[in-house]
């Protein structure tokens, strides 16, 4: 394959049950890169609180969001390829994941020798509620019931111009998803 001259963070988002976790982990295999689930750094009360069918509010997500931006950080300053499955489904959890604490913090420009926002490219899992509600009837053993499916497409805000960021129907197979992802990145 050809080598990209940039190194590439992507964050494969969208609804519980649209898919993140496997389709990033397949292309991460496939591309050899490193894996993050972000579902693997939320804290214990944010489970717990989606175990009883309670939806997450912006308070539970804001702390995992930073935690979620900071190892993408540590990835690009160490230059590392990474692919992370994380839902991201406002516009301002996607600025969080890229810029931090600091995208909540301030409306102002970013000052001179902060850090620069990272660049990521979303890549958003697509379907009708009616496939995923699917899909999740199937999954065994996840913190996610399909009741709080409906608060997720209530929150979902799709991405839109000018972030970075390519839509994939789920109407596809896995494997098209893949490649598809896969072109978009070796496109640039």
């Amino acid at each position: 394959a050809a080598r990209r001259a940039a190194m590439v963070l992507v964050v494969v988002m969208g609804v519980s049950g649209s898919g993140k976790t496997t389709v990033g982990s397949r292309l991460a295999e496939k591309l050899g890169w490193k894996f993050y689930d972000a579902d693997d750094y939320h804290p214990l009360k944010n489970k717990k609180k989606m175990e009883a069918g309670i939806p997450l509010n912006d308070e539970d997500r804001i702390p995992w969001l930073c935690t979620l931006h900071d190892i993408l950080r540590r990835e690009d300053t160490s230059r590392q390829d990474t692919i992370l499955a994380c839902s991201a489904l406002k516009k301002m959890y996607r600025r969080v994941l890229i810029s931090g604490a600091s995208a909540i913090e301030s409306n102002q420009p970013e000052q001179p020798g902060e850090n620069p926002a990272l660049k990521i490219l979303f890549v958003h899992l697509d379907g009708s509620m009616d496939i995923i509600a699917g899909r999740l009837e199937k999954r065994t053993g996840h913190f996610m019931p399909l009741e709080l499916l409906k608060s997720q497409f209530d929150t979902l805000e799709p991405p839109s111009a000018p972030e970075n960021f390519i839509t994939v129907s789920l109407e596809k197979s896995l494997p098209e998803i893949v490649l598809e992802i896969e072109s978009a990145i070796l496109q640039g």
